[in-house]
């Protein structure tokens, strides 16, 4: 007998500003971002890409990274204000804020431009916008919709698009990974509210603080589940390089806490990378720590990463709800914005 784990009335009255229903159409906006089209890039001789971006926007530099790992391309993630000093004439800037007007993101453009680095933004308008057009910058404009988070999806095979031919991604990999969307929306998806969604069942197993572990590999994943958490649930979440953790942060298991560890595993790790999984999850189940497992599925790091990242941020709603919170609003982020607009 399938059991019903949420009621959609619930979902409704807690997700005030639907934001399930926007995660439900995540596989057709991004067929609909990579079918656009868009002027090319005119880039060429680049060995170096700076990626440049805070909160939602800043993730994006994340996944890019993940996906370049094994190319000839040097890639930095800068979240801040300060460019690096190791760019020259064969460094991109490639800055991004959803919004437009993310303070550090701007602040770092502005620097790049000073240097005479190679700069492309993207944005929903805004500051970001109006600096680029007045000095003759290339820019592309991408729509919000709804939220930064919400707005990833778009932006991301946006991206995918116009930057192609430097990242090079093959066409393959980025057709399956679409595929790949449509499959786990329909398993995760608002209208699946049964014991067979994942996300669900994710977010019903955390009732504490997640310590999510992760490969290297899928660190944007990571990185991006714990932002979810913490936007949408308004909990807090940490994460861990398995690797590392054997280093350090295994030793705090020996004391009490309401940390609950998730072991984030890719479908083809690393031979030494599973046998620290192996070895993790002996020590849980000698000491009597529950913990929960993620597999990523098959395919290309793009596939493993995206479907993974939506099935996160499902769970972070479906989290919310449980938890009886509004997912959607982000009041201490607006405490911030407002203090650092006064500078």
């Amino acid at each position: 007998m399938i059991k019903l784990l949420l009621e959609s009335n619930i979902l409704e009255k807690f997700d005030t500003q639907g934001m399930h229903k926007i995660y439900d159409q995540w596989p057709k906006i991004a067929r609909n971002s990579y079918d656009m089209e868009f002027d090319p890039i005119k880039f060429e001789g680049i060995d170096h890409i700076i990626f440049s971006g805070m909160g939602g926007s800043g993730i994006l530099g994340n996944v890019f990274s993940s996906i370049m790992s094994q190319t000839d391309i040097f890639v930095t993630v800068n979240k801040g204000y300060i460019l690096p000093k190791i760019v020259n004439d064969r460094t991109l800037v490639i800055s991004t804020s959803i919004s437009g007007n993310t303070v550090e993101t701007l602040s770092f453009l502005q620097s790049a431009k000073k240097l005479g680095c190679k700069t492309i933004s993207f944005a929903d308008g805004g500051k970001m916008k109006d600096f680029c057009l007045k000095n003759n910058m290339d820019f592309y404009y991408i729509p919000l919709i709804h939220s930064p988070r919400s707005s990833f999806i778009q932006f991301l095979y946006s991206m995918i698009k116009i930057l192609n031919p430097i990242l090079k991604v093959k066409e393959e990999d980025i057709t399956s990974s679409l595929v790949d969307l449509e499959t786990t929306s329909n398993q995760i998806s608002y209208k699946n509210l049964t014991e067979s969604n994942n996300s669900l069942s994710l977010a019903r197993w955390i009732t504490g603080t997640p310590m999510i572990y992760y490969p290297l590999g899928l660190q944007s994943a990571a990185i991006r589940f714990k932002n979810s958490i913490q936007e949408n649930s308004k909990r807090h979440a940490i994460i861990e390089d398995v690797i590392e953790a054997c280093h350090n942060c295994i030793v705090a298991w020996e004391g009490s806490s309401n940390i609950q560890p998730i072991l984030l595993q890719g479908h083809n790790d690393n031979i030494k990378t599973k046998e620290r999984w192996k070895i993790f999850k002996e020590y849980f189940n000698e000491n009597g720590i529950d913990f929960y497992e993620i597999f990523s599925i098959k395919g290309s790091i793009l596939s493993k990463i995206i479907n993974l990242i939506y099935l996160f941020d499902y769970s972070s709603i479906y989290l919310s709800v449980i938890s009886g919170i509004d997912p959607s609003p982000i009041k201490s982020i607006d405490f911030i914005k407002s203090r650092i607009s006064k500078e």
